[in-house]
């Protein structure tokens, strides 16, 4: 007969209907203004004199803290729960829209729009959610779960990326923020819906046995090759969505079009990520994960040529919109169950973390380079080519990845 006590203290069992609703409005609300931040980019620097690469530097901040965040929180969420960090997450990202609301120096912008708000996406953003779905949704809809997960990114995206725009040019971008900034304050009661025990039923067949320490964890997971391949291939999928988050729109006024094609454009990158999400995870229960990563990455990367070679017009600006999206987070349902493939769920959240760490660190470039490299030629042509090389290497490196459950043994000190 179960504790009485014990079963007090443990979270009621939602149905999963419900606990995918709600992670998934979790990542609408959180990916919305991060994916959106592109369009703030013309108006921040013509408002503060300033040029591309402070805004640069600023976003690449925000995805490194970000990735450096993101095994921290996902330790804290496999021992405590989601809840506690998705409401630190929401915490600090509204802080984070706010200071950068008011900032007037690029110190006080770098600080805000890349520390806090990285950290807080750290805290708030979809992979606590897959975390959270692989604790609490059944085995045999959790790669269907991490695509509807990733999906409602995407519908974030989609939602508010013409919405920035919409906001900025009537409340102008200051305004903006501090309306994204409340709008972070509802993430706080839906993170309740995804409460889970320590130790979850569905996790027992795959983590029997004595838990390894988080030491022993990250040791057995970095000396697993499998693993490593997957790792270093996920630097790619950050370096171009970055790149593409923060430069795009501007690259395409650069070229003379109207700002709301660029908002739109990116907006058809959401809305078709959602189909590309979808797809991924439903092709991930049939298939191996592996020839999906890699057809993804060098699909990417032949998008971006046929890109580059046909004159910039809402017509080009709206297919590579589409095309883009289909690949955009279909990256995260194959590479999310792998990780779970590999290790089980008891140190999932934070293992992910790992992964997005390298993911991030390719942010942290993409979004970095862009805005330099752009001051000191005036054209983004060199960061596009590094984006199609990073896309066959990738596929490359992918291709070895054994997709099964590392060896059981707990590495020693």
């Amino acid at each position: 007969m179960p504790n009485s006590a014990s079963a007090a203290h443990a979270p009621r069992r939602l149905p999963v209907e419900l606990i995918i609703a709600a992670g998934c409005a979790i990542a609408i609300l959180s990916f919305g203004p991060r994916s959106a931040i592109g369009a703030f980019q013309r108006d921040v620097l013509v408002d503060n004199n300033w040029t591309r690469d402070v805004f640069s530097i600023a976003i690449a901040l925000q995805n490194l803290m970000w990735g450096l965040g993101q095994p921290l929180a996902g330790g804290f969420a496999d021992r405590f729960g989601a809840p506690r960090v998705l409401i630190v997450g929401a915490l600090l990202y509204a802080a984070g829209l706010v200071i950068m609301g008011l900032s007037t120096t690029p110190l006080v912008f770098g600080l805000s729009a890349g520390v806090l708000i990285g950290f807080g996406l750290s805290g708030a953003s979809f992979n606590l959610i897959l975390g959270a779905f692989g604790r609490l949704v059944p085995e045999n809809r959790r790669s269907m779960a991490f695509g509807f997960g990733t999906a409602a990114g995407s519908l974030g995206q989609f939602l508010f990326a013409p919405l920035a725009v919409a906001l900025i040019q009537n409340f102008d971008w200051r305004n903006t923020s501090f309306i994204f900034a409340a709008m972070m304050m509802a993430i706080v009661p839906l993170s309740f819906f995804l409460a889970y025990p320590r130790e979850p039923a569905s996790a027992k067949a795959a983590d029997a046995g004595p838990a390894p320490t988080i030491g022993e964890a990250i040791r057995q997971a970095f000396m697993h090759k499998s693993y490593v391949l997957l790792v270093t291939g996920y630097f790619t999928c950050g370096f171009q969505l970055a790149f593409i988050t923060t430069h795009f729109q501007i690259y395409l006024t650069d070229k003379g079009l109207d700002p709301r094609v660029g908002g739109w454009a990116f907006a058809m990158i959401g809305i078709f990520n959602m189909v590309g999400s979808l797809a991924s995870g439903w092709f991930g229960t049939r298939m191996p994960r592996r020839y999906i990563l890699a057809f993804i990455y060098f699909s990417r990367a032949m998008t971006t040529l046929v890109f580059l070679l046909v004159p910039a017009t809402p017509v080009s600006a709206m297919i590579f919109g589409a095309v883009t999206g289909l690949l955009w987070l279909s990256t995260v349902p194959p590479t999310s169950s792998l990780v779970g493939v590999m290790f089980g769920q008891r140190n999932f959240a934070m293992l992910y973390g790992f992964t997005f760490v390298s993911h991030q660190i390719g942010g942290f470039l993409g979004a970095l380079l862009g805005g330099t490299i752009y001051e000191a030629t005036g054209s983004y042509n060199w960061v596009w080519m590094l984006s199609i090389f990073f896309g066959v290497a990738s596929a490359l490196i992918n291709l070895p990845i054994e997709e099964k459950p590392a060896e059981p043994k707990v590495v020693a000190a």
